[in-house]
């Protein structure tokens, strides 16, 4: 058993890090309260770390895999959007000003499938059903679509560029 030196509670020495005299919950609150009373420090240094080392880049897409990185993603997405509703509302309206075609391409098969004209199929690569993305390669014909998983949608894209006559 071990004293804290801050919070004066006996422990066992498994509650503190090696060479130190407070409890880990101790240290983790003193942490915490020093990144948020210096936040613009921190936010600037973790954004330069993540740059330049790419340990730390790895380690945030490994993150961002699991479920628990994929609901961190999405709430800081809605987070923004509800903090930014006009901002992202000007996005769009520029969007759909910048690319009509695309913008009547997707609007097309949206309704298509609400529809039933078009069904969802499976990656033309993979073959997996979950959550396919209808791919144009020409915008002129809206409902000539290939199903392909957002991988595979985003290497095509990579290897292709942008669909023909996207404006």
């Amino acid at each position: 058993m071990k004293n804290c030196k801050k919070c004066n509670g006996e422990k066992d020495s498994c509650d503190f890090y090696a060479n130190d005299s407070t409890c880990k919950e101790c240290r983790k609150a003193a942490v915490r309260k020093n990144r948020s009373e210096k936040a613009d420090y921190y936010r600037e240094y973790d954004r330069a770390r993540f740059q330049n080392d790419p340990r730390v880049r790895d380690r945030h897409r490994k993150y961002q895999k699991t479920e628990a990185g994929k609901e961190s993603v999405s709430a800081s997405k809605k987070r923004y959007a509800s903090n930014n509703r006009e901002a992202m509302h000007a996005k769009l309206i520029q969007y759909r000003a910048e690319y009509p075609k695309k913008y009547a391409a997707h609007s097309a098969v949206h309704c298509a499938k609400i529809k039933g004209i078009l069904v969802a199929g499976e990656c033309e690569v993979c073959g997996s059903n979950e959550n396919t993305h209808a791919h144009h390669d020409d915008y002129d014909k809206p409902l000539d679509v290939r199903w392909l998983c957002p991988q595979h949608h985003r290497d095509w894209h990579k290897e292709h560029g942008e669909a023909l006559n996207p404006r």
